[in-house]
């Protein structure tokens, strides 16, 4: 599985590239703190396939990078490959980008 660093993920928003970021929390998670991706909860990953962009980097990001793992395996076997993990989730980009996101 491919991963990406949050110090990676600042460097591309910064740079205003072009890729797609997808949070796979739960909409109250969502609610008190996001990254300004789509929420696609990991429950329903499969069901919202169809809003995953095929054709740019794709980072899926949850709370810790436990889910979001389980969400890019389920998308891999659709045949997705354009798939990168955040490591550590929101809580390492809080402690290392923005302390101000309250993920607690």
């Amino acid at each position: 599985m491919k991963t990406i660093t949050v110090q990676e993920l600042k460097a591309l928003k910064d740079q205003n590239a072009d890729f797609q970021l997808i949070d796979v929390r739960e909409e109250h998670e969502y609610e008190a703190a996001n990254l300004g991706g789509i929420l696609i909860p990991l429950a329903t990953v499969l069901q919202n396939a169809d809003k995953i962009a095929k054709d740019k980097q794709v980072i899926v990001h949850c709370r810790s990078g436990k889910r979001s793992a389980a969400a890019i395996l389920q998308f891999e076997k659709l045949g997705l490959t354009n798939l990168f993990n955040l490591e550590g989730g929101i809580l390492a980009y809080a402690q290392e980008i923005d302390d101000s996101l309250d993920v607690s």
